[in-house]
């Protein structure tokens, strides 16, 4: 029998939740995501210290200004990391606008124009690369936007059947359901462990998965954040699912059977009309559990990329 990472693939696209090259290349994923956190990690890796400077040295060259250098410097390390990752993957890479953007929609519009130009200067063409941005009623406004612009993106902690319903409607080229988080929420409330069927992550990824191929909407379910592989292995057959490096190893590592479990064939319906602001903002408030991990992971990612531009600072 063959390991269940090798049985995962043939039933969904694997994609890397890292900026390790050596986790990617070891698991040969299709596609790559990274956010702040994994940039911050990936920078501290001995092997991207060429990739630091020349992005520090690149944003000397086009500003004079200590405060626009170091925004400049996060940027292009970001797309370093991100061009490194693509000379592996055959697919595409994730790159995330600054969280601190987060419910700024002219500013994310402007960020991903930037990150885009930076890969496209690199020779890199639009079809290769998502552009990450917060589920927010203001991210998903960009990203409605910037799909029309040819700039495909991708919507992440995003955590609600709300935020999944606007990304949708938005024509957002892919969502990224925080699978783990929501785990880790119910578990703190409840004081209780879940078995994997009945795991509020993953139960949340299956009504969103089926609304979706019940309506027809083209979005792509890239299942995300995930504690533990009974949680990846019950939503076989979603259309994407983003591993990090520990779960793929274990993965690689089992001969047990893997089993499709996400497989719409009900019915297909017309698709509702599109949600208002007010019902957005509504719905994600009565959403105690996703109000609080959408805010949250907002402030981490935050954190993380201001811990990146001080470490660039020191650099400039």
């Amino acid at each position: 029998m063959a390991d269940q990472l090798t049985q995962l693939k043939a039933l969904t696209t694997v994609v890397a939740d890292t900026g390790d090259i050596e986790a990617i290349k070891r698991y040969q994923p299709i596609d790559a995501t990274t956010n702040p956190s994994l940039v911050l990690k990936a920078a501290e890796i001995p092997e991207y210290a060429p990739l630091i400077e020349d992005a520090v040295k690149w944003a000397k060259a086009q500003s004079q200004d200590k405060a626009q250098q170091i925004l400049d410097a996060g940027d292009k390390l970001a797309v370093n990391i991100g061009l490194e990752v693509l000379k592996i993957v055959p697919g595409r890479i994730s790159t995330e606008v600054d969280a601190r953007l987060s419910f700024d929609t002219d500013a994310s519009i402007a960020k991903a124009r930037k990150l885009i130009r930076l890969y496209n200067e690199a020779g890199i063409s639009n079809d290769r690369i998502l552009i990450k941005l917060a589920s927010t009623w203001e991210g998903i406004r960009a990203a409605e936007v910037l799909e029309q612009e040819g700039i495909q993106c991708n919507l992440t902690l995003l955590f609600s059947f709300a935020q999944a319903r606007a990304c949708a409607e938005a024509g957002a080229f892919l969502i990224s359901p925080f699978v783990g988080r929501i785990l880790d929420w119910y578990k703190a409330k409840h004081n209780r462990d879940y078995t994997a069927s009945e795991d509020p992550g993953v139960v949340s990824v299956t009504a969103i998965y089926n609304y979706y191929k019940q309506h027809d909407y083209p979005t792509v379910v890239m299942g995300a954040s995930f504690r533990n592989t009974g949680e990846i292995l019950e939503l076989a057959g979603c259309d994407r699912l983003t591993i990090g490096p520990a779960l793929l190893e274990t993965l690689s590592n089992t001969e047990a059977a893997v089993v499709r479990k996400l497989d719409y064939t009900g019915e297909r319906k017309a698709k509702p009309s599109p949600m208002t602001e007010a019902e957005f903002r509504w719905e994600l408030n009565q959403d105690a559990m996703a109000h609080e991990k959408l805010g949250e992971g907002i402030r981490l990612f935050a954190i993380d990329q201001g811990k990146l531009e001080t470490m660039l600072a020191s650099r400039l």
